[in-house]
């Protein structure tokens, strides 16, 4: 009879011997890698600074054709319909600050160059979308949410300058320095009445 002491030994012998044998587990898999797109690149400079409401109402209007290009690339008519109808008296309120702009600065041809920026604000927003592939959809649908969760309708243009960083522009906008103050008009004194005799 073995005694117990060796009984253990001869047991852990064992256990380290067919421990030995066995294989290693294996190396943990890599870490996934994370798509990064590139940067937006940079637009080009608006050959017209803006207002400070007009700068507005571009965010708004490359906001709408972002989610436009997301309505037609990731199959939400739904969505796009469904803000377009909470938020259409502000963005037809948008829309005709854009056209003041470019009345503004171009008498002659104003509604050419409007459709001249929309046709690049689309483009601008497809090859983004091209760029990011499936991620495109995901980072985009979400806004949906997030806009038709706002309070009020009037919160679409703070909504908007939020998504600057995000959403691509068609054009870089200045601000307009402040117009000069107005001059001074002359007070007017009034001769003293004459004296009746």
């Amino acid at each position: 009879m073995m005694r117990p002491a060796l009984a253990t030994t001869a047991v852990l012998s064992l256990v380290a011997l067919l421990t030995a044998c066995a294989e290693p587990p294996p190396p943990p898999p890599p870490p996934q890698a994370i798509y990064v797109p590139p940067p937006l690149p940079e637009p080009p400079t608006a050959p017209w600074c803006a207002r400070p409401a007009e700068i507005t109402a571009f965010s708004v209007a490359a906001l709408k054709s972002d989610l436009m290009v997301a309505a037609v690339s990731c199959q939400a008519d739904a969505k796009y319909n469904a803000f377009v109808t909470r938020y259409r008296p502000s963005l037809v309120a948008q829309e005709k600050l854009v056209e003041t702009y470019f009345n503004r600065n171009d008498k002659q041809r104003w509604q050419q160059e409007r459709d001249d920026y929309i046709t690049q604000l689309a483009n601008a927003q497809s090859q983004r979308a091209m760029v990011l592939g499936s991620q495109f959809c995901e980072r985009t649908l979400g806004q949906f949410d997030e806009l038709l969760a706002l309070s009020k309708p009037e919160d679409l243009p703070g909504f908007a300058e939020t998504k600057t960083q995000s959403v691509p522009q068609a054009m870089k906008f200045s601000e307009c320095p402040p117009p000069p103050p107005a001059p001074a008009k002359p007070v007017a004194h009034k001769a003293p009445a004459k004296k009746q005799s």
